[in-house]
């Protein structure tokens, strides 16, 4: 008997159901080159995806492709230099994509950068930083895919990577909080929106992850010691997840269509305390504001009198803790040492990286 359903609805059915077999459709991913972006290309080629990475350095994107041919020989990999911030290079980016593979199913907005410091010394510029590449990187993304995505004949799923840090306002992580923020309304405005066109639209908020991303992160304020915390609570087992797992589920949630995924028991629980409890989580946020890093003294002349913040500079810089702080070194031997190893082995190399990769 022939079925009425439509084909914007049929997705939707079969994945309340299970996940989907994607195998064969086109994937592209934002910020691909390493960390996290990586392993989710990583994933989507096992599962048999042809995939397009992308990020602003050439160098990182050959040697990401070359990892990602290494592990799945004869994987369809592609890659493109783009600019998130940049529309116009994000819709070459996707209609590239398009005519490599003859459509695009998939699309994971991943780009991003992570400034660390007190508000006042990360200042104006970073934030303006985080918004331009997370969250226009991601609007960008958005708007250049889902004419593509309405066209699929698989329908048509795009992810945007969000975070716990998007979920509350977290200490000395504040730029990055509120861009993810903004990504995450984005997300669940845009699953409502684009229910009725066989689009589905994923929100992921993941917590910490062993990615090796504190060498690439910017830091602010008192930076050796800004560096000791972070890499050190983002390489901690207890706290922080193994990245591979993460990519893992990332995708398997992709393929259910799921509308939201939460990773990590400590961002779960994070999640939900401020859902019932915000004035006591916001409270406990402010105790452990308190135990961080104090932001330098502005100097009374004013050097600053727009609080565009002071100079940042990435974890590779700066993690040799200075003279004078040996509890930074003894902290970040302590929690950072699968960080470092996950570093290595997900192509986050030692180098200056640029705003709008990942």
């Amino acid at each position: 008997m022939a079925t009425t359903e439509t084909r914007s609805e049929a997705p939707h059915r079969r994945g309340l159901l299970a996940p989907e077999p994607i195998a064969g459709l086109s994937a592209v991913v934002t910020g691909g080159s390493r960390g996290l972006g990586l392993l989710i290309a990583a994933e989507l080629a096992d599962q048999g995806c042809a995939v397009t990475i992308a990020a602003r350095d050439a160098g990182e994107l050959d040697r990401a492709a070359g990892s990602l041919r290494e592990r799945h020989p004869g994987a369809r990999v592609r890659t493109a230099v783009c600019d998130v911030r940049d529309a116009a290079q994000v819709a070459a980016l996707l209609d590239g994509a398009a005519e490599a593979h003859g459509c695009v199913d998939i699309v994971v907005a991943n780009a991003g950068v992570i400034q660390v410091g007190p508000a006042e010394a990360v200042g104006e510029n970073g934030f303006r930083d985080a918004m331009d590449t997370i969250f226009d990187g991601s609007l960008h993304t958005c708007l250049a895919a889902l004419p593509h995505l309405r066209r699929s004949a698989a329908g048509g799923r795009l992810a945007l990577i969000g975070s716990v840090g998007g979920l509350l306002g977290v200490p000395h992580l504040l730029p990055y909080s509120c861009a993810k923020s903004a990504v995450a309304v984005l997300a669940e405005g845009l699953h409502a929106e684009e229910g009725g066109r066989g689009v589905t639209v994923t929100a992921v908020h993941p917590g910490l992850m062993r990615t090796g991303s504190h060498l690439h992160a910017e830091f602010g304020g008192r930076q050796e010691q800004e560096f000791a915390w972070f890499s050190a609570v983002a390489g901690t087992p207890l706290v922080s997840m193994d990245a591979e797992r993460a990519a893992a589920r990332i995708v398997r949630g992709i393929r259910r269509r799921r509308p939201r995924i939460v990773l990590t028991p400590a961002a779960k629980a994070a999640d939900l305390a401020h859902g019932l409890a915000p004035v006591t989580t916001t409270r406990l946020s402010g105790a452990m504001a308190r135990a961080l890093p104090g932001a330098p003294g502005v100097p009374a002349s004013g050097a600053d009198p727009a609080g565009a913040g002071g100079d940042r500079r990435e974890g590779a810089d700066v993690r040799r803790p200075a003279a004078g702080h040996p509890w930074g070194a003894r902290l970040r031997a302590w929690g950072s040492a699968l960080n470092d190893r996950a570093a290595r082995r997900f192509n986050e190399t030692p180098r200056r990286s640029r705003p709008g990769e990942s």
